[in-house]
Formats: structure tokens, sequence, C-alpha cells
């Protein structure tokens, strides 16, 4: 049924034949609809659509935190050839001691060779930490990937090699990509 069907109980009211005397005057709205508006046609509209449970909530992952999450393998990646390399040179010095053509490379602490290794690999196993559980951590492996992301900004500052340059900008743009209201929104999603 419509507002145009004639035999609709809640239509509108239908024009009365002249002469009975219960016509509204000319200005004024038929009864039912309240001045300045028009009659519609069929039925009042629907009420809003709920949204889904979990309200709107994003159930892929956007791209900036899938590619913050790609730098954070890069740097795996980057700590591992680091570690390698720095304990590669750390067996290297220690070699040299006995060896005369080598004397200012065995004046180096090998110690300090080994440190830095571990530090490389330390920092490679929280990025991997990181980078696995992107897929299901919550906001407080946000605020860590953050951290992160900063901490790695700031040592990259110092050494300030090509692999420095890397971690410089990996690591701002990972404090970006997570920070931003994409990586907000993904690590709050609400988990069934």
């Amino acid at each position: 049924m419509s507002f145009g069907d004639p035999n609709n109980p809640y239509g509108a009211p239908q024009g009365q034949q002249p002469g009975y005397g219960n016509q509204p005057p000319q200005g004024q709205p038929g009864y039912g609809y309240p001045q300045g508006q028009q009659p519609g046609y069929g039925y009042p509209s629907a009420p809003p659509v709920q949204q889904p449970y979990g309200g709107g909530a994003p159930t892929t992952m956007p791209g900036t935190v899938s590619a913050a999450r790609v730098m954070l393998w890069v740097i795996v990646g980057l700590q591992v050839i680091g570690t390698v390399l720095f304990a590669f040179s750390a067996v290297a010095v220690d070699q040299a001691k006995d060896d005369p053509a080598f004397e200012e490379l065995a004046d180096y602490p090998t110690g300090a060779l080994w440190g830095i290794a571990v530090l490389a690999l330390v920092w490679g196993v929280w990025a991997t930490f990181l980078a696995a559980k992107f897929k299901s951590g919550g906001n407080g492996l946000r605020v860590t990937a953050l951290v992160f992301g900063i901490l790695t900004a700031v040592v990259a500052v110092y050494p300030f090699t090509v692999f420095g340059i890397i971690h410089l900008v990996l690591g701002i743009l990972i404090a970006v990509f997570v920070g931003n209201s994409n990586g907000a929104a993904w690590f709050k999603r609400p988990r069934y």
C-alpha cells in the first residue's frame, strides 16, 4: 500500500467532495502533516542500520601497518648481517694479536666488538618478536613498536653510516606508521 491508495487507512487524507464543509481552508495543511512538510510516498524510512559487531573495526591489516611490519623484517635482516660482521671482526681481531703485521688492529678491544654483536643480536630478536606479533597484538604491542622505532632512530644517529641512515629512516617510518590513526585502529580492534 502507498499513500496514493484510497483504501490505505494511514495514507494522506483524500480530497473531499465540494460542498461537505470539512475541507481545510486554503493555505493550511491537511490533517496529519505539520507545517512545511510534504506528504511522502510509501512507508516511512527504516531506522539506520547498525554497525556489525565490532563497531567497524578493520578486518585486514591497513597498508601502513603492513609496511611497518615489513620494515621490522628488514631491520631483522640488517641485524643478522651486523651480528655476523661484528662477531667475525671480533674473531679476526683476536687472531690478529699474534701477527705483528696487524698490531694496530690488535689494539682494538675484542670485548667491545662482542658486546656490539650481542647488542645487534638482541635488537634483531626484539624486531623479530614485534614483527611476528603484528597480526594478533594489542595496544601494548603498538606502544612497544612505537618505542622500538624511536629508539632505533635515536641510536642510528650516532654512527651515521650507510646502515645508520637506513636504520634512521626505518625507525622513523615504523614510529609514524604504527602511531597514526590506522595503526591505532588496527591495534585497538576487538578480538574474538
